[in-house]
Formats: C-alpha cells, sequence, structure tokens
C-alpha cells in the first residue's frame, strides 16, 4: 500500500501565502517526479508544479515567480510554498508521486487534495 497524504490548506486574503505538504509513505521503493495539481470548480485538473528525484522543477506560467516547489528525498516529502496568491489560485490542489514499490511496480498514486481559497 502506497499513499500520498497532503496537509496545509486554507483560507487565505488575495496578496497572502500558505505552504502546502506533501508526503508519500508505504513500500517504497524509490519516488520518480512527485508534483501539484489543482482543480477548480468547473474546469480540468491542471499542472501547477512538478520535481524530479534531482530536483529539477516545472512550473505552470500562471504561478512562475509566486510559488515554490521543494523536495526531501529523505522524508519522501514535498512542499508547495504559495506566494502573492490571487482568487484564481482558489481550487483544490492534489499532490502526484510516480513511485517504484518495493515489488518494482510503477504507480501513480494521487492524494486526497486539500482546499486552497483566496478572499478578494
Amino acid at each position: 500500500q502506497v499513499q500520498l497524504v497532503e496537509s496545509g490548506g486554507g483560507l487565505v486574503q488575495a496578496g497572502g501565502s500558505l505552504r502546502l505538504s506533501c508526503t508519500a509513505s508505504g513500500r517504497i521503493s524509490r519516488i520518480n517526479d512527485m508534483g501539484w495539481y489543482r482543480q477548480a470548480p468547473g474546469k480540468q485538473r491542471e499542472l501547477v508544479a512538478t520535481i524530479t528525484s534531482g530536483g529539477s522543477t516545472n512550473y505552470a506560467d500562471g504561478v512562475k515567480g509566486r510559488f515554490t516547489i521543494s523536495r526531501d528525498n529523505a522524508k519522501n516529502t514535498i512542499a508547495l510554498q504559495m506566494n502573492s496568491l490571487k482568487p484564481e489560485d482558489k481550487a483544490v490542489y492534489y499532490c502526484y508521486a510516480r513511485i517504484v514499490d518495493i515489488f518494482r511496480s510503477l504507480l501513480d498514486r494521487w492524494g486526497r487534495g486539500t482546499q486552497v481559497t483566496v478572499s478578494s
């Protein structure tokens, strides 16, 4: 069993900051890419930011310069520091990881999501 658990969502005023965290646990041999996606009401899930095991990052254009993704490989954890939040950042944020388990199976896993609400 491999699972991802997110934390850190909440309500913040426009211009404020939030920090999301996600930890992977279970029968993990190796974690490849990890990342954050979000889904706003009535919209498709979209990429926010990803990070490889080597630390290479990729961001959606709309969050570049405001959001920072980081990773702690020893703790199987990623974080998303979100600054200068805008009302359009309101969404459910999902953690994602591509994991190789102890049986050498390649798994795509998602967290349950954490709500981020930005008031104007």
